[in-house]
């Protein structure tokens, strides 16, 4: 039985756990999202009505968590909109599903909650099929026209965009900092850091624009 609820204090712990099983050594050496979850829990640009976790049998086995972002645009005008991260599903229960079951159901949330759009940063393949496009698309980039290939939005609301060009700017949370985040690590369970091809591939990605 698959249960989707709001997480709660009792959960805290199992989630950066599985946050941290999911990501070690995906991107990185080690990784940093456990961290950016306990800390992203007490910011002002967390949204606690979209932080869920899965229940599978009573078992917590994945979770997704929202802060506040923002578009700007050369008029002056600002636009609220929403970014997930991490949004992670324990090791053993990957590639089954559950993590776009996840995303759909915040993806409801959301939009009940007034939000039409999100923007998130993340391997295309991984989204494309849970409805996100690319930045380019909607015309949103960085600051100096800049299109990350792997900045991907997804209009809740169709039509929520106009082909306006706008700038992304997530909140400061978002922005961690390496060494706060490996004296967190080293407080837990030891885990082998070591090199994987996933982690040059992230790199490639997260350094490709589009023109």
């Amino acid at each position: 039985m698959i249960i989707i609820r709001n997480e709660e204090e009792k959960d805290y712990q199992t989630v950066e756990r599985i946050t941290r099983e999911a990501f070690y050594n995906m991107y990185i050496p080690g990784c940093t999202e456990h961290y950016l979850v306990n800390v992203m829990r007490s910011h002002k640009d967390f949204i606690p009505e979209l932080d869920f976790v899965m229940e599978a049998d009573g078992e917590v086995i994945g979770n997704i968590m929202y802060t506040k972002s923002w578009l700007t645009d050369d008029d002056g005008g600002q636009k609220q909109i929403i970014t997930f991260g991490p949004v992670s599903i324990a090791p053993e229960h990957q590639r089954k599903g559950y993590g776009k079951r996840l995303m759909q159901h915040s993806f409801e949330k959301a939009v009940s909650l007034g939000y039409d759009v999100i923007v998130i940063f993340g391997t295309p393949m991984n989204y494309v099929s849970s409805g996100f496009k690319s930045c380019k698309k909607y015309n949103i980039c960085l600051e100096g026209d800049k299109f990350p290939a792997a900045m991907l939005v997804k209009e809740l609301i169709p039509g929520a965009l106009d082909g306006k060009r706008r700038y992304y700017h997530d909140s400061p949370v978002m922005t961690v900092s390496e060494e706060d985040a490996a004296a967190f690590d080293e407080k837990l369970e030891r885990m082998e850091k070591k090199y994987q091809p996933s982690q040059e591939e992230f790199y490639i990605m997260s350094h490709s624009f589009l023109e």
